[in-house]
């Protein structure tokens, strides 16, 4: 008690005082209410030093009430005078003490705060030991001669024992005071205990004797007892320090199991009882030999307790610590010791699975209310909460100063704290409040410090278990830098709204890079987990690359139709202008350029003239094919005008001509010189290319000609003919029998004719290499082509 109501004043002096934000005005007032506290402060202090002495006073009427009531019960039928009024002043001071009691403030058990509110004190003291407080002072003695000395009413007394509490707790302050040896107060202890058990069986003796009749004295133990020529006949005459000392020598012998034989049970009633004491003996004795033992052996947690404190008192004052940090460290671990139900302690003798429901359990409903976990998912709240340490601190402690590296996140579960910003404003961090999270997030020092206003219970992770929670919820930790960024208590410190976005962009940029290597590695299992997680896979990287570029480049698939599913951008174009598919076709990835072109993927190639005439001059064939067959123009042009065809000529390649010319190249087309592919040929003087380029003239000056005098009719000899059939090979359909029309201007003719004559619709053209067909131009003579319908291709 001694302990709880001076830290009751402690703490009552600075409640007062909290830090809050405040105007100029308040802040004036604040001065003048700290000049009033501190005038109160020499007043708390008087009252702390009476406090103190009154529980001596008490601690001296608890070891009298505790010693004599047995007494009296036992040796008493009615008080004499010169004991009856002692007896009324312990009373009156108990009396005294139970008024004093309603204003004592206590230690709450589960948040090990104090707990000051009046009405909160006097509803515990009633619900808890006020009843028996109050029976114990009543004056027993006079009820029991005014009740006709009925016996029953002297069994009251007995709950004036209540207050043998009041000695074990002082013994129990005495043991952890490392001024005083350990040993002694524990063997002090022992022997006080022992005592006192014999004592009140001793008075239990006597009590059973003096309830028979004078006349039967002799079937009583000590009516009967005879040593050497000294008998107790009439032992109500004999002396009561003898007739004590008589009880008392019986119960130590009987206890001892040692008894010589002068002193036995003569009647059932004493029989029974020495029965019941000598079992109960048995428990005492199996008491006080394991506390021996464990003094032998060292190993009580009192005893390690005590070792600890005075090793680190030893270490302080080796190293000249201050006194206030020396306070500061032993009242917390005094109050660790007391407590001792620590997640370590309590936990770690049961399965490994149940302690997480158990923490789940205490720590879940907290962690939920903080403004930071807002929106998170269950998963990531149950795993915060498996990780979480219980710390208590008491008032004006400071937690984290600003400037320093923290590695511990907190949530205030009880109490209040005070940031204090750079600016000298505060902030009050009230419970579900956390503090710590810029520091961890951001990976910058503390930018406030903190420090308890009210005595606190925190929760706190420490920043490892914190991030690597982080690593695992994707989608929660980007929810979590959103709650960081709105928060509202972060905008009166300067330059943190500017911090926050930047880690965020950070961030992102370094998830965007994680999802980019998972679809390098081809990793899909790595891929999905991080898109289910919540990161974006529409996000780029540096260069501007997509996932979808990569799994394109590589030729993965599955990866590809993953991305495609997921709603990702088919069509985006990197920093240098390359699209998927454009990836796809220059690593000869066939299959997955097939997936994006059924999907509607286009090439989208900003100068798709100077790309071909590259590719020409490479004399890669191949790669030129797969890009004329994806619907690039063969007679696109480079900033001098010319043409792949022109190129070609020019390098002398008859291959490369051949290809051009099957794709559509046109031998008339000019450059800024006014040259054609067939000029560019004489120049290089292959015969074969001059050969090929004559008879391509050839037929593209009789076509144009014909064009411009006849009107494409269906059964005209003379116009470009296609043979359509209702299927493509690359879909592995039965091969059906196809329709020879003519090419009329436009492809939306051209499939309505189609679709006439194959009894279908909803349909589009296709060549062989699966490219649609958008523009009659490029339909050649001959040509074959595939009506597929809409749904088909998608697929």
């Amino acid at each position: 008690m001694q302990g709880i109501f001076g830290s009751a004043i402690f703490v009552s002096i600075h409640e007062k005082l909290r830090w809050k934000k405040r105007s100029e005005g308040e802040m004036r007032s604040s001065q003048r209410s700290r000049q009033e506290h501190s005038r109160e402060s020499s007043d708390h202090g008087k009252y702390w030093w009476w406090y103190k002495a009154w529980t001596k006073f008490i601690l001296f009427w608890a070891i009298y009430s505790s010693f004599f009531t047995p007494m009296e019960f036992g040796f008493f039928r009615g008080l004499p005078k010169k004991f009856f009024l002692l007896d009324i002043a312990g009373q009156i001071t108990f009396l005294i003490d139970i008024a004093i009691r309603f204003f004592v403030p206590y230690k709450d058990k589960q948040t090990n705060s104090m707990v000051y509110n009046r009405n909160h004190i006097a509803i515990r003291y009633l619900k808890s030991g006020f009843l028996i407080d109050l029976l114990g002072c009543l004056p027993w003695d006079n009820i029991y001669r005014a009740s006709g000395r009925k016996e029953e009413v002297r069994y009251l007394l007995w709950i004036r024992l209540s207050r043998v509490r009041i000695v074990a707790t002082f013994f129990e302050k005495l043991e952890k005071d490392i001024r005083i040896n350990y040993l002694f107060i524990r063997i002090v202890k022992l022997i006080v205990v022992e005592l006192y058990y014999t004592h009140t069986a001793a008075c239990i003796f006597y009590y059973l004797a003096t309830t028979l009749p004078p006349s039967q004295e002799g079937y009583t133990w000590i009516g009967s007892l005879k040593l050497g020529d000294y008998t107790y006949t009439n032992f109500r005459e004999i002396d009561l320090l003898k007739r004590y000392l008589t009880s008392l020598y019986f119960a130590i012998v009987t206890m001892a199991t040692v008894g010589y034989g002068d002193i036995h049970a003569v009647n059932s009633r004493e029989m029974i009882f020495i029965m019941i004491y000598l079992t109960s003996d048995m428990l005492l004795g199996a008491y006080l030999v394991g506390n021996m033992t464990a003094l032998i052996v060292k190993g009580s947690k009192t005893e390690i307790f005590r070792d600890k404190l005075k090793d680190l008192t030893q270490y302080m004052s080796r190293n000249k610590i201050g006194t206030e940090i020396c306070a500061e460290i032993k009242s917390y671990m005094l109050m660790e010791y007391e407590r001792r139900n620590t997640k370590a302690v309590a936990l770690q003798d049961i399965p490994i699975s149940l302690p997480a429901k158990i923490l789940q359990k205490l720590y879940k409903p907290y962690i939920e209310k903080v403004p930071l976990f807002k929106e998170c998912s269950k998963e990531f709240i149950n795993e915060i909460a498996n990780r979480l340490h219980e710390e208590f601190f008491y008032p004006e402690k400071v937690i984290i100063e600003k400037g320093d590296a923290i590695d511990q996140l907190y949530f205030v579960c009880d109490g209040e704290l005070v940031g204090t910003g750079e600016d000298g404003q505060d902030m009050l961090l009230e419970p579900n409040s956390s503090f710590g999270e810029i520091a961890i997030l951001c990976n910058i020092p503390q930018p406030y410090t903190v420090r308890i206003d009210k005595p606190c219970r925190l929760l706190r992770v420490d920043k490892q278990s914190f991030s690597n929670i982080l690593q695992i919820y994707v989608s929660d930790r980007q929810t979590i830098l959103r709650n960081l960024l709105g928060g509202k208590e972060y905008n009166h410190i300067k330059h943190l709204q500017s911090v926050i976005t930047l880690y965020i962009r950070r961030q992102e940029a370094k998830l965007a890079l994680c999802v980019n290597n998972a679809a390098f590695q081809g990793d899909l299992d790595h891929l999905k987990g991080l898109v289910q997680a919540g990161a974006d896979p529409n996000k780029t990287d540096y260069d501007g690359r997509s996932p979808l570029h990569l799994a394109a480049s590589k030729g993965y698939e599955d990866i590809t139709y993953f991305l495609i599913q997921e709603g990702v951008d088919i069509n985006i174009s990197d920093k240098f202008g390359n699209t998927p598919l454009l990836e796809a076709i220059k690593n000869g990835h066939d299959g997955v350029a097939s997936l994006l072109a059924q999907e509607g993927a286009s090439l989208n190639i900003d100068d798709a003239g100077c790309f071909l005439c590259k590719a020409v001059i490479r004399g890669d064939s191949d790669f030129l094919r797969r890009i004329l067959s994806h619907g690039v123009d063969p007679n696109s042009k480079d900033y001098d005008h010319r043409t792949p065809l022109h190129v070609a000529a020019a390098e002398g390649s008859v291959l490369m001509a051949k290809l051009l010319l099957e794709e559509g190249a046109s031998v008339l087309s000019k450059d800024r010189w006014g040259n054609t592919p067939l000029d560019e040929s004489r120049m290089s003087g292959s015969k074969p290319l001059i050969a090929l380029l004559e008879n391509a003239k050839s037929s593209q000056l009789s076509e144009i000609h014909i064009s411009s005098h006849e009107i494409l009719e269906p059964g005209n000899g003379h116009s470009r003919k296609c043979t359509v059939y209702p299927f493509h090979p690359w879909f592995k359909e039965e091969e059906r029998e196809g329709v020879v029309l003519p090419v009329p201007r436009t492809v939306e003719d051209l499939i309505r004719a189609a679709e006439e004559r194959l009894k279908c619709t909803g349909c589009h053209i296709l060549e062989e290499d699966a490219g649609k067909i958008t523009d009659t131009d490029m339909v050649y003579d001959g040509q074959k082509l595939y009506l597929v319908t809409n749904d088909q291709g998608s697929h």
